[in-house]
């Protein structure tokens, strides 16, 4: 078997664009027709020029390959232009075509992916959702008591876990220290959501590496009182020691990775003891197989993984896969009950019941694009994935 040929698709993910403002989606298909789906996970490039790398890659490294290779593709691809590090454009691209690799080998064998990584170990999977507005007006980033009520109707949901970054904007001058006003923020976002969901849900605290090891700590011990599950990402992912000096400094436990990829960089948040929870994001990290390492990593330091969605529903499948087939899975991230666009773009839409998600029986990842209305979809146009306010600054 090898590939013969790949689609590439930039879909525009329609208001509220929760998950991202686009989508990029892969497509590989064997000599015996066999067709696989993967996703690029937030390359800081526009669309356009990533679907030109992505279709640069695939001509000169995937179309021919074996698809069951995964290990020989993944080491040619790392070691490229004599490069042989981790690169977060080349890993996005590769992530996306790794997945699509395991869809087909899952289709061909007619399994799911995580029967063929050590077998499944759970039935379903515990899942959290970030705190999303229901309207343009909505104050839930900005109003405790709206965050409070917005919690309180995720609890009723099935929801036992929530998350919600109420620590102010990320800039492209983080790390900094946070004002006191923002301190004060934070900690009464905090209570007024313990106070409403009582010990029905855990709280997880994010931040996008926004502040100094030192102006970390200081949140740490505003927000320790109420008990969160995790601080996130607490400290840029460029500094691990600096992010240990925070582990080491309170008791709330550390996530962080959604911004790493490959085994080499996860490795050093372990060596570190900087992180007890990793949340690698499969369209990103590497692909299924370079997570499932990871999570061996982990399992081995007595860590846990959570894996990382702010994107569209291939890289959730993926998710869905890993944590399916995994011993030290936590929980898994959530775009509310995974419906609207996130539902519409797949064949079959990911089934989610009272807060858990359940894993598909159905060969490879489970899940199959409705390409027409991707093409219906099609981005023309629009802003960057997650672009940081680079004109705010604040110290």
């Amino acid at each position: 078997m090898k590939i013969k040929t790949f689609k590439l698709y930039a879909v525009s993910n329609p208001p509220p664009a929760f998950g991202g403002n686009y989508w990029i989606f892969i497509q590989l298909t064997t000599d015996n027709g066999i067709s696989g789906i993967g996703e690029i996970y937030s390359v800081p490039f526009r669309p356009e020029t990533v679907m030109q790398m992505a279709a640069d890659l695939c001509e000169r490294r995937v179309v021919g390959a074996n698809p069951f290779h995964i290990e020989e593709l993944w080491r040619r691809v790392y070691s490229d232009g004599y490069t042989q590090r981790p690169d977060i454009s080349v890993m996005g691209i590769l992530s996306a075509v790794e997945m699509a690799c395991w869809d087909i080998i899952g289709k061909e064998l007619n399994k799911p992916v995580y029967e063929l990584l050590g077998g499944q170990v759970r039935d379903s999977l515990r899942s959290y959702t970030y705190l999303y507005p229901q309207h343009d007006n909505d104050p839930v980033y900005t109003d405790p008591h709206a965050a409070a009520e917005a919690a309180a109707r995720c609890a009723a949901q099935g929801f036992t876990a929530v998350k919600f970054d109420p620590s102010g904007p990320y800039t492209a001058y983080d790390p900094r220290q946070l004002d006191l006003p923002a301190l004060t923020l934070s900690e009464k976002f905090v209570r007024c959501i313990r106070e409403a969901v009582g010990d029905q849900c855990d709280l997880l605290f994010g931040t996008h590496g926004q502040m100094t090891p030192a102006g970390a700590i200081r949140l740490a011990q505003r927000i320790a009182p109420y008990d969160p599950l995790w601080f996130e990402e607490p400290t840029p992912p460029d500094n691990p020691a600096g992010m240990a000096t925070v582990a080491a400094a309170t008791t709330i436990p550390i996530a962080a990775g959604e911004r790493l990829c490959t085994k080499y960089e996860f490795a050093a948040l372990l060596t570190h003891k900087a992180a007890a929870i990793l949340q690698m994001n499969l369209g990103r990290v590497g692909g299924i197989l370079e997570a499932k390492k990871i999570a061996g990593m982990a399992e081995a330091h007595h860590a846990q993984i959570a894996p990382h969605l702010y994107c569209g529903p291939v890289i959730g499948a993926a998710n869905i896969q890993l944590a399916t087939c995994t011993p030290n899975f936590l929980i898994l991230e959530s775009i509310q009950q995974w419906g609207g666009f996130h539902a519409d773009i797949l064949k079959t839409p990911i089934q989610w019941e009272q807060g858990y998600v359940i894993p598909p029986t159905a060969a490879g990842l489970g899940v199959e694009l409705n390409e027409t209305l991707a093409a219906e979809h099609a981005y023309t146009g629009g802003a960057l994935h997650l672009n940081p306010l680079d004109n705010e600054i604040k110290i």
